[in-house]
């Protein structure tokens, strides 16, 4: 169970659903409910068979490229480190990607389920080596049934935030989302540095 509070908390931080309901919105104007139910039941999907596929094959990944687990704590941890400073200035969308032009793109495009939303917005670098780092530093079948079980827990919020989001941003305003990004990206810097910070200990164990 701390485990998979542990990975949660770790991972929802990162991939930050919260922070897309703003972006969702503006790329689908005119969908109705039905239509955005839709979207967001797709989007939620392909989230969850990225990171799966990543985090299942983060040991084949590592070795392929013969990438160490420290080096992808480091490298890992400077991504996430990135991504929550952006956060913390409220510049989520432009660090996931979404630049005027892709959201122009997503607007007439007849499904954004996959891109933008699923990759990059949601499932981004910092979640994939995330899921990477984890794979490789909980090698047992039980942990990986467990983070595997996590990643479809957080694949059911994204829908249900992205579902919800006309009423989240009724409730909370452009303000309040602002205000939780801000505290998210917080936890998330908090989360890159503690993750650079073991691979630099333990590569320097390592040296010695």
């Amino acid at each position: 169970m701390e485990l998979f509070v542990a990975v949660l908390a770790s991972l929802f931080s990162v991939v930050n659903p919260l922070g897309a309901v703003p972006v969702f919105l503006a790329m689908t104007p005119d969908y109705d409910k039905v239509e955005r139910s839709r979207t967001a039941f797709q989007t939620s999907l392909y989230v969850i068979m990225i990171l799966i596929s990543f985090f299942l094959g983060g040991a084949y990944i590592l070795s392929f490229f013969g990438i160490s687990l420290n080096a992808m704590r480091i490298a890992g941890g400077m991504v996430i480190l990135s991504s929550g400073y952006a956060l913390l200035n409220g510049k989520f969308a432009e660090s996931r990607a979404i630049n005027k032009q892709v959201k122009a793109e997503a607007l007439v495009k007849e499904d954004i389920s996959f891109a933008p939303m699923a990759m990059p917005m949601l499932s981004g670098p910092g979640s994939i080596s995330l899921l990477i780092s984890l794979n490789a530093a909980n090698p047992t079948w039980q942990d990986q049934l467990l983070i595997t079980g996590v990643i479809i827990v957080t694949g059911i919020i994204i829908y249900f935030i992205l579902n919800l989001s006309p009423l989240l941003f009724r409730v909370l305003g452009v303000a309040g989302l602002k205000a939780i990004s801000r505290i998210m990206g917080f936890i998330v810097m908090a989360i890159g540095i503690q993750y650079a910070i073991t691979g630099v200990v333990a590569l320097v164990k390592t040296l010695l």
